[in-house]
C-alpha cells in the first residue's frame, strides 16, 4: 500500500489558526473572554485527529532565537513554586540539533506518556509506517478453526461500531461473516472454535505498573487477540477483561452462529497448526488501519492499549523477544540507529510504568526527528501530536491568560501520573524558527497549577526571538 504523502497538506490547522486570529479579534472588539462551548451529542464523537500541523512549514523558518533571551523567559517560570517538585526541561533547533536552552536537560525522570514519542519513533522507524496486523481464522482440520490474534487491539467486536473512532477499526464481525462463507463453500455448518493469542509472549502487565491499573481501566492486559482494547463495554474504560483473548473467542462463536455456523461448547486456546506435513488453512482474515494511523491514534488519545501493543510489535520486528524485556532491547537498537544512545530507559510502550526514565534532551531529540526532513517514515509521529487547545489530550487546555497565545500553536504529548505532569513537542519562534521542547517535572503536589505551568513554558518558546 502507497501513504498518501501529508507532509505539505496545512489547509486543516490554517483554518485552525485563522479561528483563533478571528476569535482573538473579536476578544478585543468586544472586551470579554472566550467561553468554550461543546454542543451536545447522543453518544461520544470520535477524537479529531488533525494531520497537518502549522509547526512543519519549513518555509517559515527564521533566524535562531537568542539563548539569553530563551533563558531568560524559562528560567524563571521553571522556578514558578507553583510547579513544585523537580523540574528540568530542553529546547532544540530542528534544523541544526543546537540546544537553544538546557534546564537540566540531562536529568532523566519518570516521562509518564511523553514514552509514546519513543514507541511512536520506534514503530514508524521498525514496523513501517504502512504495514497493518492482521487478525486470521485458521483450519487446522476440517471443522477445526482457531481464532489466531495478530496483535490488532483496535479490533472492533460485535457490540462496537468500527466508524467511531479514527482511524476506522477491522470488525469481529466482518471475520465472522467471512469465515462464515468460508465455512459454507466448503459444505462445513459446524465447528469445534479454539483460540491463539501466542504472538505475545510473557508477562500481560509491565515493570512498573501499579497492580490498580488493569482494574481501575488504565490498561487492559496485553495480549495478541483482544476486541475493544480489551474493554468490556466499548469506549468506556471501565470494566475491563481479566481474559481479553477468551472474550474476544467466545464473542466470535456467538457471531458464527448468528451466520449459520454452529459452534462447540468449549472454546479452548490453542495453537494454530503450522507444520510442513499439514499446515493449517487460512479461511478469514481482516486488517488493522496502517501503522501511521495508529501511531496518530495513539498520540492524539493517548491510547495505553495501542502504545503496548505497537511496543510488542517493535520487538517482533527487530527479532527480539515478544515480551516487555524484549521490546525494550528493540527500542534501544531502533534509536542507535537513529542516532539516540543515551537518556532512554523504558520497560513499557505506554509510560504507565514509573520505572521509566528519559531526559528532556532525548524528548526534544526525537521530536525533532520527528520534524526533519530526512525522516518523511517519521512524520505521522508528529502529526499525531495533540494541537493546543483544539485536540486530543491538549483540547481543553491553553485557556490561561499567560498560555492562551499557544493555542493552536503549540503541538505536543503530554504525560501525566501520580506526581508527574510532562509535555513534549513542536512550535515555531516568534521569528519562524521551527524549535522543538520538553518539559519534565516530577515530584508534583499540585498538577493543575503544573500542567498550566507547563503550558506556560511551551507558549513562551513560541514568543521567543
Amino acid at each position: 500500500m502507497v501513504r498518501r504523502e501529508r507532509w505539505v497538506v496545512i489547509a486543516t490547522l490554517a483554518l485552525l489558526q485563522v479561528f483563533v486570529i478571528a476569535a482573538g479579534v473579536y476578544l478585543v472588539v468586544n472586551g470579554s473572554e472566550r467561553i468554550p462551548i461543546q454542543a451536545a451529542a447522543p453518544k461520544p464523537a470520535p477524537t479529531p485527529i488533525v494531520t497537518a500541523p502549522p509547526v512543519l512549514i519549513a518555509a517559515l523558518d527564521g533566524p535562531l532565537p537568542a539563548k539569553s533571551t530563551l533563558t531568560t523567559l524559562l528560567r524563571d517560570a521553571m522556578g514558578d513554586p507553583g510547579i513544585g517538585g523537580k523540574v528540568a526541561g530542553a529546547v532544540i533547533d530542528t534544523e541544526t540539533g543546537q540546544t537553544l536552552f538546557d534546564g537540566g536537560s540531562t536529568t532523566a525522570l519518570t516521562p509518564a506518556s511523553t514514552t509514546k514519542v519513543v514507541t511512536g519513533t520506534a514503530a514508524l522507524a521498525s514496523i513501517g509506517a504502512d504495514v497493518t496486523f492482521a487478525t486470521t481464522v485458521m483450519q487446522n482440520a476440517p471443522g477445526k478453526i482457531v481464532l489466531v490474534g495478530g496483535g490488532d487491539p483496535t479490533l472492533a467486536g460485535p457490540k462496537a461500531d468500527p466508524r467511531d473512532h479514527y482511524p476506522r477499526a477491522a470488525s469481529l464481525q466482518t471475520l465472522a461473516a467471512r469465515t462464515a462463507k468460508a465455512l459454507k463453500t466448503a459444505g462445513v455448518t459446524s465447528v469445534t472454535l479454539s483460540y491463539d493469542a501466542s504472538l505475545f509472549q510473557g508477562p500481560t502487565t509491565a515493570p512498573g505498573w501499579k497492580p490498580t491499573y488493569v482494574p481501575e481501566g488504565s490498561a487492559s492486559p496485553v495480549t495478541a487477540l483482544a476486541i475493544d482494547e480489551g474493554r468490556v463495554v466499548p469506549r468506556q474504560d471501565f470494566p475491563r477483561s481479566a481474559n481479553p483473548p477468551a472474550d474476544a473467542a467466545q464473542a466470535f462463536g456467538g457471531l458464527l452462529a448468528k451466520y449459520g455456523i454452529k459452534v462447540g461448547k468449549t472454546i479452548k486456546p490453542a495453537k494454530a497448526a503450522r507444520s510442513d506435513q499439514q499446515p493449517a488453512q487460512e479461511l478469514a482474515r481482516v486488517e488493522s488501519a496502517p501503522v501511521y494511523a495508529l501511531v496518530e491514534r495513539m498520540l492524539t488519545e493517548s491510547d495505553n492499549d495501542l502504545a503496548e501493543a505497537l511496543a510488542r510489535h517493535v520487538a517482533i520486528a527487530e527479532k527480539q523477544p515478544h515480551t516487555y524485556a524484549g521490546q525494550a532491547k528493540a527500542y534501544l537498537a531502533v534509536l542507535a540507529r537513529l542516532g539516540i544512545t543515551e537518556g532512554i530507559e523504558v520497560h513499557d510502550g505506554s509510560g504507565l510504568s514509573t520505572a521509566n526514565k528519559i531526559t528532556p534532551a532525548a524528548l526534544a531529540k526525537l521530536v525533532a526527528l520527528g520534524a526533519s526532513p530526512q525522516h518523511p517514515e517519521l512524520h505521522s509521529m508528529v502529526s499525531g501530536m495533540p494541537v493546543a487547545g483544539f485536540t486530543g489530550t491538549l483540547g481543553k487546555r491553553y485557556t490561561e491568560a499567560d498560555s492562551r497565545a499557544g493555542a493552536g500553536l503549540v503541538r505536543a504529548k503530554t504525560g501525566t501520573l501520580d506526581g508527574v505532569n510532562t509535555l513534549t513537542g513542536l512550535v515555531h519562534s516568534a521569528d519562524g524558527r521551527l524549535l522543538s521542547f520538553a518539559f519534565m517535572a516530577n515530584g508534583v503536589t499540585d498538577p493543575g497549577k503544573t500542567v498550566k505551568a507547563l503550558d506556560r513554558l511551551a507558549t513562551l518558546v513560541s514568543r521567543a526571538a
